[in-house]
């Protein structure tokens, strides 16, 4: 970032810190082999979809038995060296003809499987996208248009991933039905509120309590435009997932690794162990950016929760959505941060980050950025209007020109938005 006094110098050191405890703690370590399941008597095959498939992957491999067959589709750039499990790069969000491929495959091979296998399963944030198998007759052009539509509708990550469940041949417990009568166990690090395994990857290998009418509710809501092919295919039996209870599913188990509560936790820690009085809102905090941003501000100015010369720390996560209506550039995080820095206006000894755990903040190349005190003096100096990038949903132009952004690359791991407000006194 641009040259500032010592004391703010060392404010963004310590939220980035933080950030980095966060990814620390949700990258997957030897911990992750005491998840594992007996081996079974008959083949084991390895798949998996998200943005932390290749670090499962690699710390797993290791540890595994005898692995008859593999595929696990991440996003492109996150691919880390195997010896024995095979990965592939396919597109993220929006999915491709190579995510749709590879996600043929793994149904093809968990269709092969007898009652003496296991399908292991390795889930985590992007895996909807890159387990990407739409149903009979909903080309894969029309899936991208509504994945698009939807990414920038504002919706949230459970609404978005009820319409993907329905309209995929995978997603929503197909996978482990397909499987059945084999076994199948799926390790997930979630990035979803509440870490509800049916959200993560949106739910290939569990129960799906969601319907069709309701997926068609959200397109209706968002108003998200269809086909009369996908309308149709939304209204009828084929849309229906299995139900938790379905009988091609009573022998899936799972168990979820890590996620945004652990995350927020270890940075919690970090900064108590720095001094800090640490107030955690928790990892479900979800909406739209701008409107996460106000609440906060508004929390800060009523509660008066940095008026006692107390080093504070404020932690959320979460889903941050955007509704799109400018062509700027940003994410989330990015988007959430101008309009705090708006918000607060100013206010001294306050000093903020958001990022996404992930290291890709929405389609840009930033993990977040950070603000302080003279985020708004130093953009007016620049010539640089922030309503009018807000308005614009340009953020990430916003924080570039401040040389605000923060950049991590892929983390190989999601945990969800990690944001966190301190108040460091005298540091103005």
């Amino acid at each position: 970032m641009a040259a500032e006094s010592p004391d703010f110098a060392y404010a963004v050191t310590l939220l980035r810190n933080l950030f980095d405890a966060a990814v620390e703690n949700a990258y997957p370590g030897s911990e992750l082999v005491g998840f594992l399941p007996e081996p079974p008597r008959g083949k084991t095959i390895v798949v998996g979809a998200g943005k932390a498939g290749a670090s499962m992957a690699q710390t797993l491999e290791k540890s595994l038995w005898s692995i008859d067959d593999s595929l696990i589709i991440v996003p492109q750039g996150h691919r880390l060296q195997t010896e024995s499990l095979n990965i592939i790069e396919a597109s993220h969000p929006v999915p491709d003809r190579i995510g749709l491929d590879g996600a043929l495959h793994i149904l093809e091979m968990a269709r092969s499987l007898k009652s003496d296998d296991l399908l292991l399963c390795l889930l985590s944030g992007g895996g909807s996208a890159l387990l990407n198998l739409p149903l009979p007759g909903i080309a894969l052009a029309e899936k991208q248009t509504i994945t698009r539509d939807l990414l920038s509708s504002g919706a949230t990550i459970d609404e978005i991933n009820t319409v993907r469940k329905h309209l995929s041949a995978i997603k929503g417990g197909r996978l482990a039905a397909a499987s059945y009568p084999a076994s199948t166990f799926t390790l997930a690090i979630s990035d979803v509120p509440g870490n509800h395994i049916s959200t993560i990857a949106s739910g290939p290998t569990v129960g799906d309590i969601s319907t069709s009418a309701e997926a068609v509710e959200v397109l209706d809501r968002f108003s998200i435009v269809v086909s009369p092919t996908v309308s149709r295919i939304m209204k009828s039996d084929e849309s229906e997932t299995p139900a938790p209870n379905d009988r091609s599913l009573q022998f899936s188990q799972h168990a979820v690794v890590a996620g945004p509560g652990k995350a927020l936790e270890a940075a919690s820690d970090h900064a108590k162990n720095l001094g800090f009085n640490v107030i955690n809102l928790g990892d479900q905090v979800e909406g739209l950016a701008v409107e996460i941003a106000k609440s906060h501000a508004h929390l800060i100015r009523t509660k008066k929760l940095f008026e006692h010369n107390q080093r504070t720390l404020l932690l959320s996560g979460g889903e941050a959505t955007v509704k799109v209506a400018g062509e700027g550039s940003g994410g989330p995080n990015q988007e959430y941060l101008l309009a705090l820095a708006i918000e607060l206006n100013g206010l001294e000894n306050l000093f903020g980050i958001a990022c996404d755990t992930d290291g890709i903040d929405g389609a840009t190349t930033a993990a977040g950025a950070v603000i302080t005190p003279s985020t708004l003096s130093r953009a007016a100096e620049h010539g640089i209007s922030p309503k009018n990038c807000l308005e614009n949903n340009d953020a990430g132009s916003f924080f570039s020109l401040l040389d605000d952004l923060v950049t991590t690359g892929p983390t190989y791991t999601n945990v969800n938005d990690f944001r966190a407000i301190a108040y460091i006194p005298n540091s103005d």
